[in-house]
């Protein structure tokens, strides 16, 4: 018996007897649904690939949230493959480095080894303010190098963005080597931390109106050891330092700034 080919669902058949193929629509073939998400059976490629082209609202968002968050983990770290720190960018979050360094401020800081001169001192690879003005040595707007550094190695402080002024030995006398505006006594006996009770390096805010003592002076912390370094400030980006700063009042409150805050 033979069956007969007629028509099946208005679709044609071929003198030879085959079905043939639906017309397609005149502005050409019809593109592939994919509001109901990848077939399991071509496997995760096709479920990639959906996810990629796809443009339901939500699928959207979470891709675009995705390459977002894969770019800011990249240009990271790229930084940190630059600079040698992590995080490698502090937010400045009080006026004490003003006019040289803002609130808002965002600054890239390198680790202090890293293209250190040859008077850095003590292999530390930090140019203090004494030293650099022999050498005609700047970094952001005077003399010296800017450090990061956590006030007496104390994790549950928050890290301080000062300029170093000069080094000092463990029981020096160091009020001849001061600018003696910056002292609150004219004996070191009437100075804290002097003599120095370490070795390590006397900071300063470049604000003379906020910052008119050294650090050292003020109870900020003692003579900074290099081990207390995170890095040296070398970039600043003004304003983008906001973001970081309103996330963080944000989430925890706010705060009382002594000098940055690291990202």
């Amino acid at each position: 018996m033979v069956e007969d080919p007629g028509d099946r669902d208005g679709q044609d058949v071929t003198d030879d007897g085959e079905w043939a193929d639906p017309p397609s629509s005149p502005d050409g073939p019809n593109p592939p649904d994919r509001s109901a998400g990848p077939d399991p059976r071509d496997g995760p490629k096709a479920a990639l690939r959906w996810a990629w082209e796809a443009d339901e609202g939500l699928i959207v968002f979470v891709r675009e949230m995705v390459g977002s968050l894969v770019a800011v983990l990249l240009v990271g770290l790229l930084l940190f493959a630059v600079s040698g720190v992590w995080p490698p960018m502090v937010a400045v979050e009080s006026g004490s480095m003003e006019p040289n360094l803002q609130k808002g401020d965002l600054v890239f800081v390198m680790d202090e080894q890293r293209l250190a001169p040859d008077y850095a001192t003590h292999d530390t690879g930090v140019v203090p303010y004494d030293v650099g003005e022999d050498q005609e040595y700047r970094s952001l707007g005077s003399y010296g190098d800017v450090i990061v550094y956590h006030p007496n190695d104390d994790p549950a402080r928050k890290p301080v963005i000062h300029r170093t002024r000069f080094w000092v030995e463990e029981d020096e006398n160091w009020l001849s080597k001061a600018d003696s505006t910056y002292l609150p006594g004219e004996d070191c006996d009437a100075v804290p931390n002097c003599p120095a009770p370490h070795a390590g390096f006397i900071t300063k805010g470049d604000n003379e109106r906020t910052n008119d003592y050294y650090d050292q002076t003020r109870g900020i912390s003692g003579p900074v050891k290099p081990e207390w370094i995170a890095g040296t400030a070398e970039v600043r980006i003004p304003w983008l330092g906001w973001v970081r700063l309103t996330f963080a009042e944000v989430s925890q409150g706010p705060r009382f700034p002594i000098a940055s805050e690291a990202w």
